[in-house]
């Protein structure tokens, strides 16, 4: 089936002339006149009834100019929306935050990407470790990660977003908690909240080297793998821990954040995809992550 004679077939029915038919399409009346007779041999149907002064449809040609038009409808509906798909306007992610991202970060961000991107689907995952990133995005169950940067992995493309300092979270009834800031060294004999070593957090790491940089041996008491769960922790006055300043977005009472000097410390916070993912829409939506910032 030749569109073309459908469009043409269209544009007849509807003027009930084929000179104003042919002028409409532009083109001379008697190829289009040839064409409608061809679509009838075709189809083994009269559709039209011709007559020296217009052009009638009959009951089968106005069962068919229904479905012409549906058809067409739907062939430039598809033309359409393969056009955005190339554009990166329409599709559908899954982005997961680390912990720190999730509170501070998650309702601007997924506030902006519904402005800058409103024909894209996003689903969220929060609390999420950075390896645990890693691996979802490794195996397509993520599609966009906010993470604190894991070891150089050439199978992901990472942007730095920003860098945040550490600070330290206390029991409000702490004597730390009376100082205006903490050094890493006041930790020494304090008992510690850290993110979980057996889940490979980033923050894990960090923290202890960070620690022992400074003459201190790590007192911990617990590990956990969510920073809400660390903080609650916090609040219970079961510990101290040292986290991403983002995480004063999670104000409990109880809680308290005091800025970790001497060394001041810093962690950065990136945007992470597979390297081999292409897709227009994923390559619009970590543009967007990155203007945010």
């Amino acid at each position: 089936m030749d569109l073309r004679r459908l469009r043409y077939f269209v544009a007849v029915a509807e003027e009930r002339h084929f000179g104003r038919a042919a002028q409409r399409l532009h083109m001379a009346q008697p190829p289009l006149s040839q064409a409608i007779r061809q679509l009838e041999d075709e189809l083994g149907v009269l559709l039209l009834r011709r007559t020296t002064r217009r052009v009638d449809l009959t009951d089968a040609g106005r069962a068919y100019l229904g479905r012409a038009r549906a058809i067409l409808a739907d062939v430039d509906e598809a033309a359409h929306h393969a056009r955005r798909v190339a554009a990166g306007a329409v599709g559908h992610l899954t982005l997961a935050c680390v912990g720190s991202a999730t509170y501070s970060l998650l309702p601007a961000l997924s506030r902006h990407l519904a402005t800058e991107l409103p024909g894209i689907d996003f689903s969220f995952r929060g609390e999420m470790l950075a390896p645990d990133q890693v691996e979802a995005l490794r195996g397509g169950t993520i599609d966009v990660a906010l993470l604190r940067p894991v070891a150089a992995d050439p199978s992901l493309t990472v942007h730095t977003l920003r860098r945040d300092r550490l600070v330290v979270a206390l029991p409000a009834e702490h004597p730390l908690a009376a100082r205006a800031r903490v050094r890493a060294a006041d930790l020494a004999g304090t008992d510690l909240i850290v993110h979980a070593a057996d889940r490979h957090s980033v923050m894990h790491g960090v923290v202890l080297g960070l620690l022992r940089e400074a003459g201190v041996d790590p007192r911990i008491r617990h590990e956990v793998g969510e920073t809400s769960t660390l903080i609650t922790l916090v609040a219970g006055g079961l510990g101290a821990a040292v986290v991403p300043e983002p995480v004063t977005a999670l104000a409990l009472d109880g809680v308290v954040y005091r800025p970790l000097v001497r060394p001041a410390a810093t962690i950065d916070l990136a945007v992470a995809h597979r390297a081999d993912r292409t897709e227009p829409h994923l390559a619009r939506a970590v543009e967007a992550v990155r203007r945010l910032f």
